[in-house]
Order: structure tokens, then sequence, then C-alpha cells
């Protein structure tokens, strides 16, 4: 009898962290691309086409490093990719199916060893599920089209949205702007 009463106060209490988060998540303010953005953002927006592909698929395309991140949910050490410290202008697009995801307009040094961004270009590329892994609750952000594991986002950044989306490099391909 007490296991069960624990069982159900432990599911109760995950529920509401569970809930909790995604209400945080939900209750930020709406941001829009600013005309000085939109020059390097991107009008792909994700179609609704899924790309779906088997491991062995995956592994022959992506380097060990690409898949052990994208698709096994990885995470590469900080202040290693190529992509962290780049401040050149253009469209920061998933590593794995090339969808658009990330302006270089909307990123900026969070100190974290990764690339961060405060906004997606588009809200409908990106999927957020929670993420419980290292024993904390956590939102993380995969590409929409492919399912690809991208990073994580956390409510500590900068305006005017708050976010940050700290976002691992190789899980990205940099397309220059001109």
């Amino acid at each position: 009898m007490r296991t069960r009463v624990l069982a159900v106060i432990v599911a109760t209490i995950s529920l509401a962290a569970v809930i909790g988060v995604i209400g945080q998540r939900a209750a930020k303010p709406k941001t829009t691309v600013s005309a000085s953005a939109a020059r390097f953002a991107s009008d792909e927006v994700f179609s609704g086409e899924k790309i779906v592909k088997s491991e062995q698929a995956w592994k022959r395309i992506l380097t060990p490093e690409a898949f052990y991140v994208l698709r096994k949910k990885g995470t590469e050490r900080a202040f290693t990719g190529r992509l962290t410290d780049n401040k050149k202008h253009g469209v920061y697009a998933c590593g794995a199916c090339g969808l658009h995801l990330f302006s270089s307009e909307n990123k900026f040094d969070s100190g974290t060893g990764w690339p961060s961004f405060y906004q997606v270009i588009h809200k409908e590329n990106v999927e957020e599920e929670v993420d419980n892994s290292l024993g904390e609750t956590r939102t993380e952000v995969l590409c929409k089209r492919c399912g690809s594991h991208l990073g994580h986002v956390f409510d500590d950044g900068p305006e005017p949205t708050g976010l940050r989306y700290c976002i691992n490099s190789v899980a990205l391909k940099f397309i220059l702007k001109n």
C-alpha cells in the first residue's frame, strides 16, 4: 500500500514538473523576426514532409561525431565546435537535413562554449520536448523535419525573447549570405 501511495505521489510531482516546464515555455511572448534580421533569415518553412532514414542510412551520411549528437542525443564538448565563434552573416541549418533554423543576426556569445541564439528563424522548423535525462528538467530542441537532436533551450537568454538556444556546433551547417 505504501509503495502505491509513494508511486502516485512521485507520478503526480513528475507530471506537475512537466506541466510547469511546458507552461513556462508556452507563456513566453511570441517574437517576430526584426527587419535587420530578415536580411539573413530564410523563407524556408517546414512543409510537413518528414525525412525518415534508418540508423544505418544516417551513419553513412553523417560523421561519427555528428551521428552521436544528432541521432543519439549526445553533446559535443564545450568550446570545441567550429561554429561557436563564427561571426559571419548567414543562416544556420540542420546538420542532418539542411532545414534552415537560425540566423546569424540572432546569435550571441553566451560564454557557454556552444553557439547560442535568442530565437529561431521559423518556430515551425523546430520541435521542443521535455528532457529529464540528467536528473533535471530541460527543454530539448529538435529539427522538425528529420527529428535530429540540436541542443536545448533555456529561459536565461537576452531580450527581446529571454531565450538561449544552446545548440551543438556539429548539429549545424553554416550557409554564408552575401
